[in-house]
């Protein structure tokens, strides 16, 4: 049940950032944030109120959890969850725009893996051969699959702005820090997930969106112009894909190890690929094409 639930909050979240990346390409990246992060939190709490009416609560699930229920302790665990992930996105995005994306985007996916699977390995979780090999594998995929095309910057040099060793060094520290907040906001509602499913996972998404609002208002982001693309609405359909793949991360945490649901749910940058193969067109270069392939044996042997 482990590796089904946390398969599916890869396809989720891969889905919900591929989304948003299409929506930050025709917006202000801090418009789409304050877009994304409260209709996410507004899907969540609709449905965690609809699980506290009489009748329903068994329909939508067991074990949803409730305000009461939950322990202060808790509600500390996903506020924190909220905000480290708000602050991991922050992060991502500023170094795409500053610094090389194909240093960028690995280091995170990178770090954002290592660090909770560390964390849990120290606090006694213990992984068989077979799961710390197909686990090897799937960090390795995670790296490939993450390397986006390079492209030519403004002064010829490849890989977007500022492509040599200062912006590598540049890269270096957005990636880390936004992996951080990924993997700090993996480890804080896995915690607070204990004491249920979707208050949790409301109370982080409205902690986030208070931060993402706050910077809105810091940056004095111009709200959602009419567009004939429909952006507002591709944002907003990735905050709600985005939450849906935030219960599933939850649900996984609880069915099974907790290192094995974090590095399978990390494998999210691969679909993230896909669609923008199968929709955009864009051709995938054969690191990709071998993280996929690599991703599919790392998932094999931890679910053997």
């Amino acid at each position: 049940m482990v590796t089904i639930l946390a398969l599916a909050a890869a396809v989720l979240y891969g889905t919900a950032d591929f989304l948003g990346g299409v929506a930050s390409r025709r917006a202000n990246v801090f418009a789409v944030l304050v877009t994304t992060v409260p209709a996410g939190a507004a899907v969540v709490l609709v449905v965690a109120l609809l699980g506290e009416a009489p009748g329903l609560g068994g329909l939508l699930g067991h074990g949803l959890g409730s305000p009461t229920s939950m322990g202060w302790d808790a509600v500390g665990w996903a506020a924190v969850s909220g905000i480290c992930g708000a602050a991991g996105l922050i992060a991502f995005y500023a170094g795409f725009a500053a610094a090389p994306i194909s240093v960028v985007a690995p280091v995170a996916a990178l770090v954002s893996t290592v660090l909770p699977v560390g964390i849990a390995i120290a606090g006694g979780e213990r992984l068989t051969s077979r799961m710390l090999a197909g686990g090897l594998i799937c960090l390795v995929a995670i790296v490939l699959v993450s390397m986006p095309p390079a492209r030519r910057g403004r002064q010829g040099h490849r890989d977007g702005p500022d492509a040599g060793s200062v912006g590598r060094l540049r890269g270096l520290a957005y990636g880390a820090a936004a992996g951080a907040g990924f993997g700090l906001f993996f480890l804080c509602l896995k915690n607070a997930g204990q004491s249920g499913v979707l208050w949790p996972v409301a109370i982080s998404r409205t902690a986030g969106t208070l931060v993402a609002v706050g910077i809105a208002v810091a940056t004095k982001t111009r709200p959602w112009r009419r567009d004939g693309g429909g952006t507002g609405v591709i944002a907003l359909v990735s905050g709600a894909v985005d939450a849906a793949a935030n219960v599933c991360y939850v649900l996984a945490t609880r069915a099974g190890l907790f290192g094995l649901a974090v590095v399978i749910t990390s494998l999210y940058p691969g679909m993230t690929v896909l669609l923008a193969r199968w929709v955009l067109g864009e051709r995938m270069r054969w690191l990709q094409r071998a993280g996929l392939l690599l991703a599919a044996a790392g998932v094999v042997l931890l679910t053997t």
